[in-house]
């Protein structure tokens, strides 16, 4: 599918030279919005199909813009894909295997390159990076972060304790040391539990806030990038009042791939998925759909202001997340488990500058990895050698086989075959015929019938990925942003944080008394 997209020009310092492309005479600046979510399945959004859940302001955007059907994550992980998005790199490339590790300094990002064309680059809410504010080309950042010790670190944190407030459901699932101790009935709703926290104090209306003070600030002269991470819907489904009661769980039908009983090839979990019940799965997706409802909300007052300030149709805009959700998928929730397409599959809408192609539709193979070239390629920038990504404008860019991988596992999938290669027990490989069986439910990897499809995928994942899988990277004193807000290096901060939030969890017993 051909994007017919003009460049507007960029200069950009790339391995030390500085390129300059033309830009058209004509062409105004342009600004660049990043939606990020976590943990979106990618068939939980009205422009994905789905008629149940309410998302009219991300539907608006698809309608404005291209929608990608067969859009994977580089990894089912937070901070690797995230990495991956950044660098246009697969993970085995940047080694950032886990959930704390570093993007080795001096990696181009688009970011790093649009802020040394000239961008005022910002991030705001989940960036999920070590150290917290490692500086990957955003010149300014206001986070929230969930997990880790980000959570010690960040401004939203540093907001709630400064109003005496504990995001409580989170701590409950999110810390160890307070999930040892969870209450019982975390555990018998899977953590689908209303927020303690009010609307105004929840971490999407904090992050939406801060996006849209960073938006009201933007001008038609001075070319922006602003990327704004939710935490949500990420577990725990923990959505505030009103949100929580907007959809009733009687009313919700399962989405495919709910089987009663567990695969014997399937994980625990991070709950225990034997025990997952219909009922369960059922709360779990009315929370999750709520959740997923409060972010739409949000973006819709993005769209709204960038409309009322006449920088719409010069804005790229793109959604999507990082990694998918079970959600009841072969009786499973979150994530941690097989590379089944609720997982490794991710929205991906590109709203392009001037809403060409609107309302486009394409079902070509795209990875997380190509949104870095993308968004460069669009700005008029020369891409970094080092990324690896497609730019999705050429219409010639195109790729039979996607990837996903974690360690051990590899995921090859073309348009009709899907294999996910256990690198260090072969027996164990999983293989579908997704055009037959889309729901993955049988696995012919020993099918004679299928022998050769198996043999190539094999060998286009060790042509892929031909090494073993190193360590994490990790540089706790890798350079961070230098700004007011930004804690300092010695972590001398951080008991003083932990201290805080262990005394406002142990008044508050029930989770109910971080309210203002």
């Amino acid at each position: 599918m051909k994007l017919d997209l003009v460049p507007l020009g960029c200069a950009a310092i790339v391995a030390g030279t500085t390129v300059v492309l033309a830009a058209s005479a004509s062409a105004e600046p342009l600004h660049i919005l990043i939606v990020h979510a976590d943990q979106h399945r990618i068939d939980c959004l009205g422009a994905y199909g789905n008629k149940e859940i309410k998302t009219p302001h991300i539907d608006s955007l698809a309608a404005d813009g291209v929608r990608f059907n067969n859009s994977f994550c580089a990894f089912p992980v937070c901070t690797p894909s995230r990495y991956s998005l950044l660098s246009g790199l697969p993970v085995h490339e940047h080694q950032g295997w886990d959930n704390h590790c570093t993007l080795a300094p001096g990696t181009p990002t688009f970011a790093s390159v649009l802020r040394q064309a000239g961008y005022a680059t910002k991030a705001v809410g989940k960036m999920h990076f070590a150290p917290t504010y490692l500086d990957v080309g955003f010149a300014e950042m206001e986070l929230a972060e969930q997990d880790g010790p980000g959570r010690w670190d960040d401004d939203y944190h540093r907001y709630l304790r400064q109003f005496g407030l504990v995001d409580a459901n989170d701590l409950e699932d999110q810390r160890s040391e307070y999930r040892r101790a969870a209450r019982q009935i975390y555990w018998d709703s899977f953590g689908a539990l209303p927020s303690n926290l009010q609307e105004k104090d929840y971490s999407t209306t904090w992050i939406a806030d801060r996006a849209m003070e960073t938006l009201q600030k933007w001008t038609p002269e001075q070319p922006a990038l602003l990327m704004v991470g939710f935490i949500k819907p990420h577990h725990p489904f923990d959505p505030p009042e009103p949100w929580a009661h907007r959809y009733d769980p009687e009313k919700i039908s399962l989405l495919p791939g709910w089987t009663p009983r567990m695969f014997p090839y399937d994980v625990r979990g991070y709950f225990t998925n034997a025990d997952l019940t219909e009922a369960a799965v059922r709360r779990c997706m009315a929370l999750y759909y709520a959740s997923i409802s409060e972010i739409d909300e949000q973006v819709g007052r993005m769209l709204a202001l960038l409309k009322s300030k006449g920088l719409y149709q010069n804005t790229l805009i793109i959604y999507t997340s990082d990694h998918g959700e079970y959600l009841g998928f072969h009786h499973q929730l979150l994530k941690s488990g097989q590379m089944y397409d609720p997982l490794a599959k991710v929205p991906l809408i590109v709203k392009l500058p001037g809403n060409r192609k609107a309302g486009s539709v394409t079902d070509k193979l795209v990875s997380n990895i190509d949104v870095g070239p993308t968004v460069l390629k669009i700005a008029g920038c020369k891409l970094p050698p080092e990324m690896k990504g497609l730019d999705l404008t050429d219409p010639a860019a195109a790729r039979d086989i996607v990837f996903c991988e974690t360690a051990d596992t590899v995921m090859a999938r073309t348009q009709t075959r899907k294999l996910l290669y256990d690198t260090r027990n072969p027996a164990r490989s999983l293989f579908f015929d997704v055009q037959h069986d889309p729901l993955e439910m049988t696995n012919a990897y020993a099918e004679p019938a299928f022998k050769k499809d198996v043999a190539a995928l094999i060998e286009a994942i060790q042509t892929w990925r031909p090494n073993k899988p190193g360590r994490a990277f990790l540089d706790e004193n890798a350079p961070q942003i230098r700004q007011p807000n930004v804690p300092a290096n010695t972590q001398a901060h951080r008991q003083e944080m932990i201290d805080y939030y262990a005394r406002k969890m142990k008044e508050s017993s029930a989770f109910g008394s971080g309210v203002r």
